[in-house]
């Protein structure tokens, strides 16, 4: 099964930008495999930033996050990356990268960013 691994996140400034990857193990994601960021404050529950469908390379943001965050994928390598723009300290979260295939879900264990102001 395909497994997710983030990587990328770090403490950064205010009005910084940042680049996450997600590269994939145990598997190609192919298709119509549905890649997706998420993020999660303590306390609150993981809320979805975007999705890119693997083949089309079709996006969709949550409303929330459209304009400030962009996630695409190379359909060679088998990654995908979600890049931020204009972090604010209330960007600091732990950053999910999820795979849907079919019914299955697949998540990687996070990368935390830390926005100072």
């Amino acid at each position: 099964q395909v497994q997710p691994a983030e990587s990328g996140g770090g403490v950064v400034q205010a009005g910084d930008s940042l680049t996450l990857s997600c590269s994939v193990s145990g598997g190609t994601v192919v298709g119509d495999d549905m890649v997706s960021w998420y993020r999660q404050v303590p306390g609150k529950e993981r809320e979805v930033i975007g999705t890119i469908t693997w083949d089309a390379g079709s996006r969709h943001y949550a409303d929330s996050m459209r304009g400030r965050f962009t996630i695409y994928r190379n359909y060679h390598e088998n990654r995908a990356w979600r890049h931020m723009n204009g972090l604010k300290p209330e960007d600091t979260a732990i950053y999910y990268c999820n795979i849907q295939r079919d019914s299955d879900e697949y998540w990687g264990e996070g990368t935390q960013v830390t926005v100072s102001s």
